[in-house]
């Protein structure tokens, strides 16, 4: 299972929000640049980075972010936050982004996504769901899509979708452990799904409840800037 830091970027800084809320935001620090540097420094391979800016208006906006953590590391990134257009796509590929996550937009433009996982591959792209209630979120977590995220994931399966990054918003940022009930009903469903976590990880025992269900990765966040994780403790279970 793959260990997955997160930085979330709102104003071009590090932060993290409670249950989606930009009400409920804390600044971690001033240039995320240098949080990636770190994990890099700690043998960290992968990194899930979002845009929440590009979230919220429906396009991307912190793209020097973005581009310098490409050129000054060698992070796998996946990147989500407002990707809605060709360009952006070819320009984050270009930029040699691993994958892109499409959140919204799968739901607003289901054809255009269909076409990209085509076009470019599914290996380059993650489907992600926003899960509160197991109905999916849109717009930065703002909206409700009127989506189970069984049928969101049940849409796309037939046209080759791999992955997808499932956040449970009621768990995260709480620091209480990941909704394990989801994943085991997504993974029953999905059983080949490559299965992301996000929310609510907060201990080496949460990742080996979610190692135990065979997901593909454990994305966390908050717990490792309030130094639930060390980065030398990740690096030790990722060896594992």
């Amino acid at each position: 299972m793959r260990i997955i830091p997160a930085i979330d970027i709102i104003d071009g800084k590090c932060v993290r929000l409670t249950q989606g809320d930009f009400g409920q935001m804390k600044v971690y620090r001033e240039d995320p640049v240098d949080v990636a540097l770190e994990f890099q420094e700690a043998d960290i391979e992968y990194l899930h980075l979002v845009d929440l800016d590009g979230a919220k208006k429906g396009h991307v906006v912190n793209w020097k972010i973005i581009e310098d953590i490409q050129q000054r590391t060698a992070l796998a990134v996946d990147f989500g936050g407002g990707v809605q257009s060709d360009d952006d796509v070819e320009i984050l590929l270009d930029l040699g982004v691993n994958q892109i996550n499409i959140g919204s937009l799968a739901i607003k433009e289901p054809e255009k996504f269909i076409y990209w996982l085509n076009k470019h591959g599914s290996e380059n792209f993650i489907l992600s769901a926003d899960v509160k209630n197991e109905n999916v979120m849109i717009n930065g977590w703002l909206e409700s899509a009127n989506y189970r995220v069984i049928d969101l994931v049940d849409r796309f399966i037939g046209h080759g979708l791999e992955y997808v990054t499932c956040t449970d918003i009621g768990s995260d940022g709480m620091l209480n452990g990941p909704n394990l009930g989801l994943y085991k009903k997504i993974k029953a469903r999905f059983p080949n799904l490559k299965i992301n976590a996000s929310g609510g990880i907060s201990s080496v025992d949460d990742l080996k409840e979610l190692q135990y269900l065979n997901l593909h990765g454990a994305i966390i966040g908050k717990a490792i800037y309030e130094g639930r994780f060390n980065l030398a403790d990740l690096k030790k279970y990722n060896a594992y």
